[in-house]
C-alpha cells in the first residue's frame, strides 16, 4: 500500500509525520480533521505494540491452559497490523515480530498438549514475558514438544520478510536473488515439515534473513555473503 507520509491538521494547520507516528490525529490540538500531503511511499508497518502484560499478571493465578486461546489471538491481532516496510523503507526483520509469531504458534501447540510438563509450561512463559524484552528463549531450552512453534514461526517470519523485499525492490543483484529464492524453498520446506526441525536450523533461517535485511538496508555486500553463508549451514 503506498500512501503519503505527512498529514495536516484542518483546524490548527499543524503537518507530522505519518510514517513515524502512524496517527491521523493531530498531536496538537488533538482534532482528527486532517489531510495527507506529500509524496506517496510504500508504507506496511504499524505502529501497534504486542500488550501482554495484564496476560503476564495473570499467569501466577490461572492455568496457563486458560490463558492460551487469548495469547495466541493477541499475537495473531498484533502480526495483522505489522510490516517491515515503513516510508518506503525496508525494516529489520524484529525481536518484537519473532516473539510473536513463535508465541501465537507455542500457545495453540500448548493448549493441545496432552499432560503438560512444567519444562513446557515455563518455556511458553518465557516467551509470553519476552514480549517486553525481545528476547526469545536459546534453542537449546526449546522442550522437544514445542519445536514445530520455533519452526513454524520462523517459516513464516521468513517468508513474509522475503515477500515485502520482493515488494519493494525491483532490481537487484544476482547474488541476492539466488540468497532469496534459497530462503523461499528453506522456509517451504519448514512448512512441509510442520516446523518440526531443529530449533537451531529454524534460527539459522532467520539469521540468514537478517544478514539479507540487513545487506540491503545498509547496502552492505559483505551482508549477502553472510546470509549465503548462514543458509549453507542450514543445509540438511
Amino acid at each position: 500500500m503506498e500512501i503519503r507520509g505527512e498529514r495536516e491538521c484542518r483546524d490548527c494547520g499543524h503537518r507530522w509525520s505519518y510514517f513515524e507516528t502512524g496517527e491521523i490525529e493531530c498531536p496538537d490540538c488533538g482534532s482528527l480533521r486532517s489531510v495527507g500531503t506529500g509524496s506517496r511511499a510504500r508504507h506496511t508497518d504499524g505502529h501497534e505494540d504486542l500488550e501482554l502484560t495484564d496476560l503476564v499478571a495473570q499467569v501466577d493465578e490461572r492455568p496457563l491452559s486458560a490463558l492460551a486461546d487469548e495469547i495466541g489471538e493477541r499475537c495473531r491481532s498484533y502480526l495483522a497490523t505489522r510490516g517491515f516496510i515503513r516510508g518506503g523503507q525496508l525494516r529489520a526483520l524484529d525481536d518484537a515480530y519473532l516473539v510473536a509469531a513463535e508465541l501465537r504458534e507455542a500457545a495453540d501447540l500448548y493448549s493441545r498438549l496432552r499432560d503438560p510438563t512444567d519444562p513446557e509450561e515455563l518455556y511458553v512463559v518465557s516467551l509470553l514475558r519476552a514480549a517486553d524484552t525481545g528476547e526469545r528463549p536459546a534453542t537449546d531450552e526449546v522442550p522437544r514438544r514445542l519445536r514445530e512453534a520455533r519452526g513454524l514461526a520462523a517459516a513464516a517470519a521468513v517468508s513474509e520478510y522475503r515477500s515485502e523485499i520482493r515488494t519493494l525492490y525491483d532490481d537487484v543483484e544476482p547474488e541476492t536473488v539466488t540468497v532469496l529464492s534459497t530462503l523461499r524453498d528453506r522456509a517451504k520446506r519448514v512448512e512441509a515439515l510442520d516446523g518440526d526441525v531443529d530449533p537451531a536450523h529454524a534460527d539459522g533461517l532467520v539469521a540468514a534473513a537478517r544478514e539479507l535485511g540487513r545487506a540491503l538496508i545498509t547496502d552492505d555486500e559483505s551482508a549477502v555473503a553472510a546470509a549465503r553463508e548462514r543458509l549453507a549451514e542450514t543445509d540438511e
